[in-house]
Order: C-alpha cells, then sequence, then structure tokens
C-alpha cells in the first residue's frame, strides 16, 4: 500500500471524505489522492517520492512556480517581525497600491481571507449601494460556497435558482437567478421579467470552474452595456483570471471596466487571500467608513501579504513576463492539437485555451457554456487523466476545471507532458 493511500484512508476517519476541499479526493477521476510532501518550481513530490510536472499549480496562484526563492526569502523575513497582530501593517498598503495602480476599475480595495469571502462580501455590498436584493449569476461559473452563488439555474435560465447543496435556504434561492454563460438574450429576459430588483451581475469574464471557457466576441462588451443601462452593478470574478491573463486581469484583455473586482489566488501568493475593489462611491459603504460591516481577525495577514507582494514584484519587474509565458502556452496548445490529430482523437476532444488557462474536454463539441461542457465523456478524461498521472504528469483530477502553466515550467516540461500526452491518446483512441 502507498503511503499516499494510508494516508488518504486514515484521514476519512476523521475529515470529511478524507479532504479539506471536494475536488482532491478524485472522486470524479476515481482511485485515490496523492499526498504532496513537497514542490519546488513546477515540479511537486507526493508521499511516496514519485515527482510530477504540476498543471495545477495549487489551482492557479503559484505563477511563479512552487517555492519561489524571493517568495521564501521574503515570507521568512516578514514571519521574524510576527504572524498575526489584528492591527494594520505597512505591507497591506503596500499590496493594495500595486493592486490599485493596474486595475484602473479599482479605486479603493478591502482584503479578506479567501475568494468565496470576497464574493460573498462583493454582493452584500451591491445590494447595499442599489438598494435591491436579487443577484444574477451564470450557470457553471463558480464563486464560492456561500449560500447566495450556489445555485443552479434550475429546468430553465429564466426560473428562480434551485439549491446546489442542502442547508441553503429558499429564501437565498430564490434571490439567486441562473443564466446561461455566452447567452446574452437569457440575460435580457431576466432582467425584463425582474426590472427594478437586480442589484447585480457577478460573472468569471474567463470562466475557469466548468473548465476553462471564454467569452464570445462582444459579449462582455454587451453585458457591461446593458448592466449600465439598467443601473445594475457588474460585478467581474477574477480570483483566476487577475494577474493571470494580464497584469490587469481579464479586464485589461476585453476592455471592460466592472463596478465591483474580486481578486484572489495570485495575490497571495500561495497563501489564503482574497480582496475585493470598485470605485470610491461604493467602496466607501464599507465599514468602518460606511454602514456595510465586514470584518477578518486575518484580514490583511502580514505573511499573505508580503508574499503577495513579492510575487507581484517579480512579475513587475519583468516586462516581458507575460509574453514568455505565453509562448509556452502557446508551445502546450500547438502539441496538444498536433497529438489530437496524430492519434484520432481531434474529432472527439475540443481545446480551449487562452493565456497560460487551457482545458482539453473530452468531447467533439465545441465548449461554450455549461452545457456544452456537460457532453465530455467524464469516464475517458478519468482513464487519460490516470494515464497521465502514471506517466509523472500531475492535472486537475475533474474534467471541469482548469489547466495552468507557470513561468517556472521549462520548455522541457512541456515536451516531457505532451510526449505523455500522446502516449495516453494513443491507448485510449
Amino acid at each position: 500500500m502507498s503511503k499516499s493511500l494510508k494516508l488518504f484512508n486514515e484521514s476519512k476517519k476523521i475529515i470529511p471524505g478524507g479532504v479539506n476541499s471536494p475536488v482532491r479526493a478524485f472522486k470524479a477521476v476515481g482511485g485515490h489522492p496523492r499526498f504532496i510532501s513537497s514542490a519546488k518550481g513546477a515540479v511537486i513530490t507526493d508521499a511516496d517520492g514519485k515527482k510530477y510536472i504540476d498543471f495545477v499549480s495549487s489551482w492557479g496562484p503559484l505563477i511563479i512556480g512552487h517555492s519561489r526563492p524571493e517568495v521564501i526569502r521574503a515570507v521568512k523575513k516578514e514571519m521574524e517581525k510576527g504572524t498575526c497582530f489584528g492591527a494594520p501593517t505597512e505591507i497591506e498598503l503596500k499590496l493594495a497600491e500595486i493592486i490599485v495602480e493596474v486595475f484602473p476599475s479599482i479605486e479603493k480595495i478591502r482584503m479578506v481571507n479567501s475568494g468565496t469571502e470576497a464574493t460573498m462580501s462583493a454582493a452584500r455590498l451591491a445590494r447595499a449601494f442599489t438598494g435591491k436584493n436579487r443577484i444574477i449569476k451564470f450557470d457553471g461559473c463558480y464563486h464560492g460556497h456561500s449560500d447566495s452563488f450556489l445555485i443552479k439555474a434550475g429546468s430553465g435560465a429564466l426560473t428562480f435558482g434551485e439549491p446546489d447543496s442542502p442547508g441553503i435556504t429558499g429564501a437565498s434561492a430564490r434571490d439567486t437567478l441562473g443564466a446561461a454563460y455566452n447567452d446574452m438574450e437569457s440575460v435580457k429576459k431576466i432582467i425584463l421579467k425582474n426590472r427594478g430588483t437586480i442589484a447585480a451581475v457577478i460573472i468569471e469574464p474567463v470562466a475557469g470552474n466548468m473548465g476553462c471557457v471564454l467569452p464570445d466576441e462582444g459579449f462582455l462588451v454587451e453585458l457591461r452595456e446593458i448592466t449600465s443601462n439598467e443601473n445594475i452593478l457588474l460585478i467581474f470574478d477574477e480570483i483566476i483570471t487577475g494577474f493571470r491573463l494580464a497584469r490587469g486581469g481579464a479586464q485589461e484583455v476585453y476592455g471592460i471596466k466592472p463596478d465591483i473586482t474580486t481578486l484572489g489566488k495570485i495575490i497571495g501568493g500561495g497563501f489564503p487571500v482574497g480582496s475585493y475593489g470598485g470605485r470610491k462611491e461604493i467602496m466607501s459603504l464599507i465599514s468602518p467608513e460606511g454602514p456595510v460591516y465586514q470584518a477578518g481577525t486575518l484580514s490583511g495577514n502580514p505573511v499573505a501579504m508580503r508574499a503577495g507582494y513579492e510575487t507581484l514584484r517579480i512579475i513587475k519587474a519583468d516586462p516581458d513576463f507575460y509574453r514568455k509565458l505565453e509562448k509556452k502556452s502557446d508551445m502546450l496548445e500547438e502539441g496538444v492539437k498536433n497529438n489530437l490529430k496524430k492519434t484520432g482523437a481531434a474529432a472527439s476532444c475540443s481545446y480551449n485555451r487562452i493565456g497560460s488557462m487551457s482545458t482539453l474536454f473530452f468531447t467533439g463539441t465545441k465548449v461554450t457554456d455549461l452545457e456544452s461542457a456537460k457532453t465530455s465523456d467524464i469516464k475517458k478524461f478519468g482513464r487519460y487523466f490516470h494515464k497521465m498521472l502514471r506517466k509523472g504528469i500531475y492535472l486537475p483530477p475533474s474534467q471541469f476545471e482548469t489547466f495552468f502553466i507557470s513561468s517556472a515550467h521549462t520548455e522541457r516540461d512541456i515536451e516531457k507532458a505532451l510526449k505523455a500526452q500522446y502516449e495516453s491518446l494513443k491507448e485510449i483512441f
């Protein structure tokens, strides 16, 4: 019995499902999770000493790779001063300044401890600012596990949502309206039917939680126009895309200015963190400046702030950072598409990519929303996942997740991954 399996069996006795976040359990692909003992650069090592090239990157935040020496040194130095004070520190101001500098839509920002906390707080703020209660979200976009967002679209995009989890009240479900991603008509119909009651529309501008799904041309522009015309706040959930697609996130790439932006992942440099920010008139409603209460003992934790600041400093110091990341990502895409052709899998798979985010879907259907993503052959993906794992390539253990490349990935890493993929696809198709 491997050490990972032994640890997993022991964990299941005292931790629900043996994990502290569901997708880690490998239930979507079968088998047991690998318990990770260490990581460096683009390589992780499990409890049994096996090494893997990592394309999960802790689900996105490690854009400069694992255990970057500059970040480790900065964190150690910060920890020597103390780990938590429950009081303001200079480093949280410095991190806020670097974010505000590159996100024109953010004039003020509040640090929190997770993406869920950021989106939950943003929704509350939007309701307070507009005096309206309802939120539109898109089916397949994940905004954390607060009650307002664990809602399905129901039998159709125009119906009130049904709770996605027990424990969510009917009132929460009724105040969340589900639209179809990339379907502007569904948005217009919901707004028309509920005119005067909608506080905000929240969206992942590039979806990362039904796999990597890009917005259709003009979709975000039209969404910005209709929300502005209807006095509805537009919330961009850039927890994954912020600093991942560009310094200014997806809003820089697509030229859209949302009212509120939520961030996380990369701004914590591998530590728990989240934030939400926007126009001064909106953000000034937050306590203690305004009446909207939100607090957190560990918000702005100096160790997390230092890790995030150092990560962003490294990115900022390299003017070619995103160009070089794009070159590696393009190399991966070209190789994947060649492998699909050579193995005869092209008709049964589709590949979505933007920047260093990508997903190989096991469906011949072009994936543009949750419904098309769900046409994927999950069993075939599970076989593919384990073949790649045995060959030393660590992928997200779910068809509906995004693969990430970091600056630490080398061309040799990508070549090794593509060789493993070719062999795996050849065995499946």
